[in-house]
Protein backbone atom coordinates (compact mmCIF):
# COMPACT_ATOMS: atom_id res chain seq x y z
CA UNK A 1 0.00 0.00 0.00
CA UNK A 2 1.71 3.32 -1.20
CA UNK A 3 2.03 6.35 0.89
CA UNK A 4 -0.98 8.92 -0.06
CA UNK A 5 1.53 11.72 -1.05
CA UNK A 6 3.16 9.11 -3.66
CA UNK A 7 0.56 8.01 -5.08
CA UNK A 8 -0.46 11.56 -5.97
CA UNK A 9 2.97 12.76 -6.88
CA UNK A 10 5.17 9.68 -8.37
CA UNK A 11 3.82 10.26 -11.73
CA UNK A 12 5.29 8.53 -14.42
CA UNK A 13 7.13 11.33 -15.40
CA UNK A 14 8.65 11.52 -12.16
CA UNK A 15 9.69 7.86 -11.52
CA UNK A 16 11.70 8.49 -15.07
CA UNK A 17 13.69 11.31 -13.23
CA UNK A 18 14.05 9.23 -9.89
CA UNK A 19 15.74 5.90 -12.32
CA UNK A 20 17.52 8.24 -14.12
CA UNK A 21 19.36 9.63 -10.99
CA UNK A 22 19.50 6.55 -9.24
CA UNK A 23 16.91 7.49 -6.86
CA UNK A 24 14.07 4.59 -7.77
CA UNK A 25 15.34 2.60 -5.28
CA UNK A 26 15.41 4.62 -2.39
CA UNK A 27 11.80 5.47 -3.12
CA UNK A 28 10.35 2.58 -3.24
CA UNK A 29 9.58 2.63 0.07
CA UNK A 30 7.12 5.41 0.48
CA UNK A 31 5.28 3.05 -2.01
CA UNK A 32 5.69 0.12 -0.20
CA UNK A 33 4.59 1.93 3.42
CA UNK A 34 2.13 0.56 5.78
CA UNK A 35 1.04 3.82 6.97
CA UNK A 36 -1.20 5.50 4.11
CA UNK A 37 -0.59 8.96 5.75
CA UNK A 38 -3.99 10.14 4.95
CA UNK A 39 -5.26 10.38 8.16
CA UNK A 40 -4.06 13.55 10.54
CA UNK A 41 -3.35 11.99 14.06
CA UNK A 42 -3.20 13.62 17.12
CA UNK A 43 0.23 14.74 16.53
CA UNK A 44 -0.49 16.15 12.89
CA UNK A 45 -3.56 18.00 14.48
CA UNK A 46 -1.56 19.84 17.14
CA UNK A 47 1.01 21.31 14.87
CA UNK A 48 -1.25 22.23 12.48
CA UNK A 49 -3.59 24.29 15.16
CA UNK A 50 -0.04 25.78 16.31
CA UNK A 51 0.57 27.72 13.21
CA UNK A 52 0.06 31.54 12.71
CA UNK A 53 0.69 30.86 8.58
CA UNK A 54 1.18 28.49 5.84
CA UNK A 55 2.36 28.64 2.26
CA UNK A 56 -0.24 27.31 -0.09
CA UNK A 57 0.17 26.32 -3.92
CA UNK A 58 -3.01 26.28 -6.39
CA UNK A 59 -2.74 26.08 -10.04
CA UNK A 60 -4.65 28.31 -12.72
CA UNK A 61 -6.51 27.08 -16.20
CA UNK A 62 -3.16 27.72 -17.99
CA UNK A 63 -1.00 25.48 -16.17
CA UNK A 64 0.92 28.55 -13.90
CA UNK A 65 1.39 27.63 -10.58
CA UNK A 66 0.33 30.37 -7.33
CA UNK A 67 2.18 30.43 -4.24
CA UNK A 68 0.48 32.47 -1.06
CA UNK A 69 1.34 32.87 2.46
CA UNK A 70 -1.43 32.68 4.50
CA UNK A 71 -1.29 34.22 7.86
CA UNK A 72 -3.20 35.11 10.80
CA UNK A 73 -3.87 34.18 15.17
CA UNK A 74 -2.20 31.37 16.02
CA UNK A 75 -4.66 28.57 15.87
CA UNK A 76 -7.08 30.34 12.63
CA UNK A 77 -5.85 27.14 10.42
CA UNK A 78 -8.46 24.12 12.86
CA UNK A 79 -8.68 20.52 11.97
CA UNK A 80 -12.26 19.99 12.03
CA UNK A 81 -12.25 15.93 11.59
CA UNK A 82 -9.47 13.64 11.12
CA UNK A 83 -9.27 13.79 7.38
CA UNK A 84 -10.60 17.66 7.16
CA UNK A 85 -9.12 21.29 7.87
CA UNK A 86 -10.45 24.86 7.52
CA UNK A 87 -9.55 28.32 7.87
CA UNK A 88 -11.64 31.71 6.80
CA UNK A 89 -10.96 34.32 4.33
CA UNK A 90 -10.84 37.65 5.65
CA UNK A 91 -11.96 40.19 4.52
CA UNK A 92 -8.97 42.21 2.45
CA UNK A 93 -8.06 40.22 -0.43
CA UNK A 94 -8.21 42.21 -3.53
CA UNK A 95 -6.97 39.65 -5.86
CA UNK A 96 -8.57 36.07 -5.23
CA UNK A 97 -5.78 34.28 -7.38
CA UNK A 98 -6.14 31.31 -5.07
CA UNK A 99 -10.25 31.60 -4.59
CA UNK A 100 -10.12 32.09 -8.94
CA UNK A 101 -7.54 29.63 -9.20
CA UNK A 102 -9.59 26.84 -6.71
CA UNK A 103 -13.26 27.72 -8.84
CA UNK A 104 -11.49 25.94 -11.95
CA UNK A 105 -9.16 23.33 -9.99
CA UNK A 106 -10.03 22.22 -6.43
CA UNK A 107 -6.35 21.20 -6.13
CA UNK A 108 -4.03 22.43 -3.55
CA UNK A 109 -0.59 21.90 -1.86
CA UNK A 110 0.17 23.69 1.49
CA UNK A 111 3.76 23.26 3.35
CA UNK A 112 3.49 24.24 7.17
CA UNK A 113 6.69 25.25 9.08
CA UNK A 114 7.76 25.30 12.71
CA UNK A 115 10.98 27.45 11.98
CA UNK A 116 11.87 27.29 15.85
CA UNK A 117 11.69 23.66 16.13
CA UNK A 118 12.86 23.01 12.35
CA UNK A 119 9.98 21.37 11.37
CA UNK A 120 7.38 21.39 8.16
CA UNK A 121 4.81 19.53 7.27
CA UNK A 122 3.45 19.02 3.95
CA UNK A 123 -0.59 18.36 3.15
CA UNK A 124 -1.89 18.03 -0.15
CA UNK A 125 -6.07 18.12 -0.70
CA UNK A 126 -8.89 19.28 -2.64
CA UNK A 127 -10.70 22.65 -1.64
CA UNK A 128 -14.40 23.52 -1.04
CA UNK A 129 -14.88 27.33 -0.67
CA UNK A 130 -18.19 27.56 1.29
CA UNK A 131 -20.10 31.15 2.34
CA UNK A 132 -21.49 32.13 5.83
CA UNK A 133 -25.09 31.85 4.33
CA UNK A 134 -24.37 28.46 2.96
CA UNK A 135 -22.94 26.82 6.05
CA UNK A 136 -23.22 29.64 8.79
CA UNK A 137 -22.80 26.79 11.44
CA UNK A 138 -19.49 25.75 9.79
CA UNK A 139 -18.47 29.46 9.37
CA UNK A 140 -19.04 29.91 13.17
CA UNK A 141 -16.36 27.01 14.01
CA UNK A 142 -13.82 28.79 11.91
CA UNK A 143 -14.35 32.13 13.95
CA UNK A 144 -11.41 33.51 15.93
CA UNK A 145 -12.99 35.26 18.90
CA UNK A 146 -10.07 37.98 19.48
CA UNK A 147 -10.26 38.34 15.64
CA UNK A 148 -11.79 41.48 14.47
CA UNK A 149 -11.71 40.74 10.37
CA UNK A 150 -14.88 40.11 8.77
CA UNK A 151 -15.05 36.66 7.48
CA UNK A 152 -15.92 36.50 3.47
CA UNK A 153 -15.76 32.67 2.78
CA UNK A 154 -14.18 29.81 4.49
CA UNK A 155 -11.75 27.13 2.56
CA UNK A 156 -12.57 23.33 3.88
CA UNK A 157 -9.98 21.41 2.68
CA UNK A 158 -10.31 17.40 2.68
CA UNK A 159 -6.99 15.84 3.07
CA UNK A 160 -5.96 13.07 0.80
CA UNK A 161 -2.26 13.24 1.88
CA UNK A 162 0.59 14.70 4.01
CA UNK A 163 4.22 14.08 5.11
CA UNK A 164 6.32 14.93 7.78
CA UNK A 165 9.35 16.83 5.77
CA UNK A 166 13.53 16.57 6.22
CA UNK A 167 14.28 19.58 8.50
CA UNK A 168 17.65 19.78 6.51
CA UNK A 169 18.58 23.44 5.53
CA UNK A 170 15.48 24.82 7.88
CA UNK A 171 17.14 27.99 9.20
CA UNK A 172 15.71 28.31 13.04
CA UNK A 173 14.16 31.92 13.13
CA UNK A 174 12.65 33.24 16.18
CA UNK A 175 9.70 35.33 16.83
CA UNK A 176 9.81 38.28 19.45
CA UNK A 177 8.24 35.52 21.96
CA UNK A 178 9.97 33.03 21.40
CA UNK A 179 13.01 35.46 22.35
CA UNK A 180 11.47 36.41 25.27
CA UNK A 181 10.70 32.88 26.40
CA UNK A 182 14.57 32.14 25.84
CA UNK A 183 15.82 34.66 27.70
CA UNK A 184 13.14 34.06 30.30
CA UNK A 185 15.23 32.70 32.69
CA UNK A 186 18.15 34.91 32.79
CA UNK A 187 15.93 37.69 33.15
CA UNK A 188 14.27 36.92 36.08
CA UNK A 189 17.40 35.59 37.84
CA UNK A 190 18.86 39.52 37.40
CA UNK A 191 15.92 40.98 38.20
CA UNK A 192 15.39 38.81 41.41
CA UNK A 193 19.19 39.82 42.41
CA UNK A 194 19.02 43.28 41.87
CA UNK A 195 15.57 43.61 43.65
CA UNK A 196 17.85 41.67 46.54
CA UNK A 197 19.98 44.33 46.16
CA UNK A 198 17.52 47.63 46.69
CA UNK A 199 15.12 45.64 48.75
CA UNK A 200 18.45 45.09 51.42
CA UNK A 201 18.20 48.80 52.27
CA UNK A 202 14.31 49.13 53.22
CA UNK A 203 13.51 45.20 53.88
CA UNK A 204 14.30 45.82 58.01
CA UNK A 205 12.29 48.70 58.48
CA UNK A 206 9.29 47.85 56.02
CA UNK A 207 6.60 47.33 58.92
CA UNK A 208 7.58 50.50 60.42
CA UNK A 209 5.47 54.03 59.88
CA UNK A 210 6.96 56.80 58.42
CA UNK A 211 11.07 55.20 58.43
CA UNK A 212 10.96 52.96 55.22
CA UNK A 213 11.05 54.83 51.91
CA UNK A 214 11.75 54.14 48.33
CA UNK A 215 15.21 53.61 46.85
CA UNK A 216 16.58 57.23 45.13
CA UNK A 217 17.77 54.35 42.29
CA UNK A 218 13.52 53.70 41.90
CA UNK A 219 11.76 50.29 43.24
CA UNK A 220 11.70 47.65 40.59
CA UNK A 221 12.89 46.56 37.71
CA UNK A 222 10.26 47.27 35.06
CA UNK A 223 10.76 49.29 31.60
CA UNK A 224 8.21 52.32 32.48
CA UNK A 225 9.80 54.64 35.10
CA UNK A 226 6.91 56.56 37.43
CA UNK A 227 7.18 59.00 39.80
CA UNK A 228 4.79 59.82 42.40
CA UNK A 229 3.29 63.13 41.48
CA UNK A 230 0.33 63.38 43.82
CA UNK A 231 -1.57 61.78 46.87
CA UNK A 232 -4.83 61.69 47.81
CA UNK A 233 -7.07 60.45 50.64
CA UNK A 234 -10.62 59.39 49.26
CA UNK A 235 -11.95 58.16 52.27
CA UNK A 236 -10.32 56.79 55.83
CA UNK A 237 -8.72 53.60 54.23
CA UNK A 238 -8.71 54.93 50.61
CA UNK A 239 -5.76 56.43 48.70
CA UNK A 240 -5.38 57.79 45.07
CA UNK A 241 -2.14 57.98 43.63
CA UNK A 242 -0.68 60.08 40.98
CA UNK A 243 1.70 58.74 38.73
CA UNK A 244 3.73 60.85 36.20
CA UNK A 245 6.35 60.26 34.06
CA UNK A 246 9.70 61.75 35.50
CA UNK A 247 10.54 64.19 32.69
CA UNK A 248 7.27 64.97 31.95
CA UNK A 249 6.79 62.94 28.52
CA UNK A 250 3.29 61.79 27.41
CA UNK A 251 2.60 57.96 29.15
CA UNK A 252 1.87 54.77 27.03
CA UNK A 253 -1.97 55.09 25.99
CA UNK A 254 -4.40 52.84 27.75
CA UNK A 255 -7.79 51.78 27.26
CA UNK A 256 -10.72 51.66 30.52
CA UNK A 257 -10.40 48.53 32.00
CA UNK A 258 -6.18 48.78 32.16
CA UNK A 259 -4.60 48.03 35.24
CA UNK A 260 0.08 48.25 37.10
CA UNK A 261 1.74 45.89 38.48
CA UNK A 262 3.22 48.13 40.60
CA UNK A 263 6.66 47.06 42.95
CA UNK A 264 6.02 46.60 46.88
CA UNK A 265 7.86 45.19 49.78
CA UNK A 266 5.66 42.44 51.60
CA UNK A 267 5.53 42.85 55.43
CA UNK A 268 8.08 39.59 55.46
CA UNK A 269 10.64 41.94 53.48
CA UNK A 270 9.86 39.95 50.53
CA UNK A 271 9.95 41.88 46.74
CA UNK A 272 6.91 41.39 45.06
CA UNK A 273 4.06 43.40 42.50
CA UNK A 274 0.42 44.54 43.28
CA UNK A 275 -1.98 45.00 40.29
CA UNK A 276 -3.94 48.11 40.84
CA UNK A 277 -6.47 49.27 37.57
CA UNK A 278 -6.20 52.42 36.46
CA UNK A 279 -8.37 54.66 37.70
CA UNK A 280 -8.14 58.42 35.97
CA UNK A 281 -9.93 58.74 32.63
CA UNK A 282 -8.24 56.84 29.92
CA UNK A 283 -8.59 60.07 27.36
CA UNK A 284 -5.27 61.42 29.83
CA UNK A 285 -1.97 60.83 28.72
CA UNK A 286 -0.24 63.26 31.19
CA UNK A 287 -1.07 60.98 34.31
CA UNK A 288 -2.06 57.22 35.77
CA UNK A 289 -3.89 57.30 38.94
CA UNK A 290 -4.40 54.75 41.44
CA UNK A 291 -6.62 54.35 43.89
CA UNK A 292 -5.86 51.62 46.60
CA UNK A 293 -7.61 49.99 49.31
CA UNK A 294 -5.42 49.07 52.79
CA UNK A 295 -6.06 45.72 53.72
CA UNK A 296 -4.12 45.53 57.10
CA UNK A 297 -4.56 41.59 57.21
CA UNK A 298 -3.22 41.28 54.08
CA UNK A 299 0.53 40.47 52.94
CA UNK A 300 1.33 43.84 53.52
CA UNK A 301 1.29 45.14 50.00
CA UNK A 302 -1.21 47.70 50.20
CA UNK A 303 0.11 48.81 53.39
CA UNK A 304 3.59 49.75 51.86
CA UNK A 305 1.84 52.28 49.45
CA UNK A 306 0.40 54.17 52.20
CA UNK A 307 3.47 54.12 53.90
CA UNK A 308 6.08 54.31 51.77
CA UNK A 309 4.48 55.56 48.47
CA UNK A 310 6.13 59.73 48.75
CA UNK A 311 5.52 62.23 46.44
CA UNK A 312 9.01 61.48 44.46
CA UNK A 313 8.94 58.13 45.08
CA UNK A 314 10.60 56.55 41.63
CA UNK A 315 8.86 53.19 40.90
CA UNK A 316 10.12 51.20 37.33
CA UNK A 317 6.61 49.13 36.60
CA UNK A 318 5.59 46.59 33.45
CA UNK A 319 3.98 48.28 30.92
CA UNK A 320 0.02 48.74 31.50
CA UNK A 321 -1.78 45.74 30.71
CA UNK A 322 -5.45 45.24 30.45
CA UNK A 323 -7.45 42.28 30.72
CA UNK A 324 -10.72 44.13 31.33
CA UNK A 325 -11.92 45.91 28.02
CA UNK A 326 -14.83 47.37 27.37
CA UNK A 327 -17.13 45.96 24.14
CA UNK A 328 -16.41 47.56 20.71
CA UNK A 329 -20.08 47.13 20.21
CA UNK A 330 -22.88 49.85 20.26
CA UNK A 331 -24.83 47.68 22.66
CA UNK A 332 -25.95 49.84 25.81
CA UNK A 333 -23.53 48.71 29.30
CA UNK A 334 -24.77 48.22 32.69
CA UNK A 335 -21.34 49.13 35.14
CA UNK A 336 -21.61 47.27 38.42
CA UNK A 337 -18.52 48.04 41.10
CA UNK A 338 -18.58 47.14 44.94
CA UNK A 339 -16.18 48.71 47.10
CA UNK A 340 -12.80 49.12 46.01
CA UNK A 341 -13.76 47.60 42.51
CA UNK A 342 -14.83 51.33 41.53
CA UNK A 343 -11.44 52.11 40.32
CA UNK A 344 -11.78 49.57 37.19
CA UNK A 345 -15.68 50.49 36.37
CA UNK A 346 -15.20 54.16 36.81
CA UNK A 347 -13.17 54.92 33.06
CA UNK A 348 -15.04 53.00 31.80
CA UNK A 349 -18.42 55.20 32.55
CA UNK A 350 -15.81 58.10 31.78
CA UNK A 351 -15.06 56.56 27.89
CA UNK A 352 -18.99 55.43 27.74
CA UNK A 353 -20.50 59.50 28.51
CA UNK A 354 -17.43 60.94 26.17
CA UNK A 355 -18.54 58.62 23.31
CA UNK A 356 -22.67 59.55 23.79
CA UNK A 357 -23.20 55.76 24.51
CA UNK A 358 -25.97 54.29 26.65
CA UNK A 359 -25.34 52.93 29.86
CA UNK A 360 -25.95 53.32 33.49
CA UNK A 361 -23.92 52.78 36.86
CA UNK A 362 -25.05 50.60 40.02
CA UNK A 363 -22.33 51.37 42.68
CA UNK A 364 -22.26 49.65 46.27
CA UNK A 365 -20.04 50.63 49.19
CA UNK A 366 -19.71 50.72 52.95
CA UNK A 367 -21.51 53.87 53.82
CA UNK A 368 -21.50 57.37 51.58
CA UNK A 369 -17.64 57.92 53.77
CA UNK A 370 -16.26 54.88 52.30
CA UNK A 371 -17.59 56.18 48.75
CA UNK A 372 -14.19 56.23 46.89
CA UNK A 373 -15.00 59.19 43.72
CA UNK A 374 -17.99 59.90 44.86
CA UNK A 375 -18.27 63.63 44.48
CA UNK A 376 -16.85 63.59 40.64
CA UNK A 377 -19.36 60.41 39.70
CA UNK A 378 -22.66 62.31 40.93
CA UNK A 379 -20.93 65.46 38.65
CA UNK A 380 -20.02 63.87 35.55
CA UNK A 381 -22.85 60.88 35.60
CA UNK A 382 -26.19 62.34 37.28
CA UNK A 383 -28.89 60.34 36.98
CA UNK A 384 -26.88 57.54 35.52
CA UNK A 385 -25.66 57.08 38.89
CA UNK A 386 -27.63 54.83 41.20
CA UNK A 387 -25.70 54.29 44.81
CA UNK A 388 -26.08 51.49 47.84
CA UNK A 389 -24.65 52.20 51.02
CA UNK A 390 -24.96 49.12 53.47
CA UNK A 391 -24.78 51.87 56.88
CA UNK A 392 -28.16 52.96 55.66
CA UNK A 393 -29.81 49.55 55.05
CA UNK A 394 -29.40 49.83 51.57
CA UNK A 395 -28.54 46.82 48.95
CA UNK A 396 -28.03 46.37 45.49
CA UNK A 397 -30.21 43.46 44.49
CA UNK A 398 -28.62 41.75 41.88
CA UNK A 399 -31.22 39.51 40.74
CA UNK A 400 -33.94 42.64 40.36
CA UNK A 401 -31.42 44.45 38.61
CA UNK A 402 -30.40 42.30 35.57
CA UNK A 403 -34.40 40.99 35.55
CA UNK A 404 -35.17 44.52 34.48
CA UNK A 405 -32.30 45.12 32.35
CA UNK A 406 -32.16 45.12 28.61
CA UNK A 407 -31.33 41.75 27.14
CA UNK A 408 -28.73 43.25 24.12
CA UNK A 409 -26.62 44.98 26.94
CA UNK A 410 -22.91 44.57 28.09
CA UNK A 411 -22.72 43.81 31.68
CA UNK A 412 -19.52 44.91 33.29
CA UNK A 413 -18.55 44.12 37.31
CA UNK A 414 -15.65 44.22 39.70
CA UNK A 415 -15.85 44.02 43.44
CA UNK A 416 -15.71 41.06 45.67
CA UNK A 417 -15.91 37.91 44.53
CA UNK A 418 -19.27 36.99 46.28
CA UNK A 419 -20.91 40.21 43.77
CA UNK A 420 -18.87 38.78 40.54
CA UNK A 421 -20.39 35.35 41.59
CA UNK A 422 -24.18 36.58 42.06
CA UNK A 423 -23.93 38.75 38.57
CA UNK A 424 -22.99 35.86 36.60
CA UNK A 425 -25.53 33.57 37.91
CA UNK A 426 -28.37 36.03 37.81
CA UNK A 427 -27.20 37.36 34.30
CA UNK A 428 -27.41 33.41 33.25
CA UNK A 429 -30.76 32.80 34.87
CA UNK A 430 -31.98 35.84 32.74
CA UNK A 431 -30.64 34.65 29.08
CA UNK A 432 -28.07 37.13 28.94
CA UNK A 433 -24.54 35.44 26.87
CA UNK A 434 -21.75 34.51 28.35
CA UNK A 435 -19.77 36.94 26.18
CA UNK A 436 -22.16 39.72 27.20
CA UNK A 437 -20.76 39.40 31.02
CA UNK A 438 -17.62 41.21 31.78
CA UNK A 439 -15.37 40.90 35.02
CA UNK A 440 -12.60 41.02 37.07
CA UNK A 441 -11.48 39.61 39.70
CA UNK A 442 -8.32 41.75 42.46
CA UNK A 443 -7.59 39.04 44.41
CA UNK A 444 -7.64 35.04 43.77
CA UNK A 445 -10.54 32.98 45.24
CA UNK A 446 -10.33 32.41 48.90
CA UNK A 447 -11.22 28.80 50.06
CA UNK A 448 -10.43 26.77 53.17
CA UNK A 449 -10.15 23.70 52.09
CA UNK A 450 -7.38 23.47 50.06
CA UNK A 451 -5.54 19.78 49.98
CA UNK A 452 -1.87 18.76 49.64
CA UNK A 453 -1.36 17.30 46.01
CA UNK A 454 1.08 16.06 43.75
CA UNK A 455 1.89 17.35 40.09
CA UNK A 456 4.10 15.61 37.62
CA UNK A 457 6.16 17.24 35.40
CA UNK A 458 6.14 15.09 32.09
CA UNK A 459 9.09 17.03 30.50
CA UNK A 460 11.34 17.64 33.49
CA UNK A 461 10.44 14.07 34.97
CA UNK A 462 9.80 15.49 38.19
CA UNK A 463 7.36 15.34 40.78
CA UNK A 464 6.51 18.44 43.02
CA UNK A 465 4.48 18.30 46.32
CA UNK A 466 1.46 21.29 46.16
CA UNK A 467 0.80 22.19 49.88
CA UNK A 468 -2.55 23.27 51.22
CA UNK A 469 -1.12 26.61 51.43
CA UNK A 470 0.62 27.45 48.29
CA UNK A 471 -0.58 27.35 44.62
CA UNK A 472 1.03 25.31 41.75
CA UNK A 473 3.00 28.33 40.17
CA UNK A 474 4.73 29.12 43.61
CA UNK A 475 6.05 25.51 44.08
CA UNK A 476 7.08 25.70 40.00
CA UNK A 477 9.41 29.17 40.99
CA UNK A 478 10.46 27.46 44.42
CA UNK A 479 11.69 24.56 41.88
CA UNK A 480 13.04 26.70 39.63
CA UNK A 481 10.63 25.47 36.78
CA UNK A 482 10.33 28.21 34.39
CA UNK A 483 6.53 29.28 33.69
CA UNK A 484 5.02 31.89 32.28
CA UNK A 485 2.60 34.08 34.37
CA UNK A 486 1.10 37.24 34.89
CA UNK A 487 -1.79 38.26 37.03
CA UNK A 488 -1.24 35.75 39.91
CA UNK A 489 -5.04 35.69 40.63
CA UNK A 490 -6.65 33.74 37.36
CA UNK A 491 -7.84 36.53 35.34
CA UNK A 492 -5.03 36.42 32.06
CA UNK A 493 -4.74 32.90 31.17
CA UNK A 494 -1.28 33.95 30.90
CA UNK A 495 -0.05 30.85 32.89
CA UNK A 496 -2.00 28.40 31.23
CA UNK A 497 -0.05 25.06 31.15
CA UNK A 498 -1.55 21.12 29.48
CA UNK A 499 -3.15 19.13 31.66
CA UNK A 500 -1.98 15.71 30.68
CA UNK A 501 -3.57 13.11 33.49
CA UNK A 502 -5.69 14.14 36.58
CA UNK A 503 -8.71 16.22 37.15
CA UNK A 504 -8.39 19.59 37.35
CA UNK A 505 -10.37 22.21 40.12
CA UNK A 506 -10.70 25.14 38.36
CA UNK A 507 -10.46 28.58 40.02
CA UNK A 508 -9.34 30.73 36.88
CA UNK A 509 -11.86 33.24 35.43
CA UNK A 510 -9.82 33.25 32.10
CA UNK A 511 -10.40 30.29 30.34
CA UNK A 512 -13.51 29.86 28.31
CA UNK A 513 -15.26 26.00 28.23
CA UNK A 514 -13.38 25.04 25.73
CA UNK A 515 -10.21 25.68 27.04
CA UNK A 516 -10.83 23.88 29.77
CA UNK A 517 -12.21 21.09 28.05
CA UNK A 518 -8.70 20.97 26.21
CA UNK A 519 -7.39 20.14 29.62
CA UNK A 520 -5.44 23.75 30.02
CA UNK A 521 -5.16 24.65 33.67
CA UNK A 522 -4.14 28.39 35.20
CA UNK A 523 -1.25 27.54 37.73
CA UNK A 524 -1.70 30.51 39.58
CA UNK A 525 -4.77 29.91 40.94
CA UNK A 526 -6.11 25.99 39.87
CA UNK A 527 -5.77 23.03 42.05
CA UNK A 528 -6.42 19.10 41.23
CA UNK A 529 -9.29 17.04 42.49
CA UNK A 530 -7.33 14.27 42.19
CA UNK A 531 -3.73 13.22 44.24
CA UNK A 532 -1.83 13.97 41.51
CA UNK A 533 -2.09 15.86 38.03
CA UNK A 534 0.44 15.57 35.14
CA UNK A 535 1.25 18.53 33.45
CA UNK A 536 2.84 19.35 30.12
CA UNK A 537 5.87 20.83 31.26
Amino acid sequence: MPRAFAAINFTPSVKAAQTRYHSREANMGFELADDTRSDLTLREAEFIEARDSFYQATVNEDGWPYVQHRGGPIGFLKVLDKNTIGFADFSGNRQYLSVGNLQANERIAMILMDYREQRRIKIWGRVKIVHEHEAPELIARLEMPAYRARIERAFIITVEAWDWNCPQHITPRYTDEDIEQLLAPMQAEIAKLKQIQKSNDIAKTANTPNTATVPAAGLGNGPLSLVVSGIRQLTPTIRAIELRDPQGADLPKVEAGAHLKLPVILSNGQAAVRHYSIASNPARRDIYEIAVLREDQGEGGSAFVHQHYQLGSLLLCELPKNDFRLSSTARPALLIAGGIGITAIKPMAQNLAASGKTFEMHYAAASQGEMAFGDRLRRDLGTRLHCYFSDQGQRLAIDELLRKTNKGSDIYVCGPSRLIDAVIKAASRYGFAEDQVHYEHFSATKTTDNRRFDVVLKRSNKVIPIQANQTVLQALNDAGIDTLSDCGVGNCGTCAVKVLDGEVEHRDHALNAKQRQNNLMCVCVSRAHTASITLDL
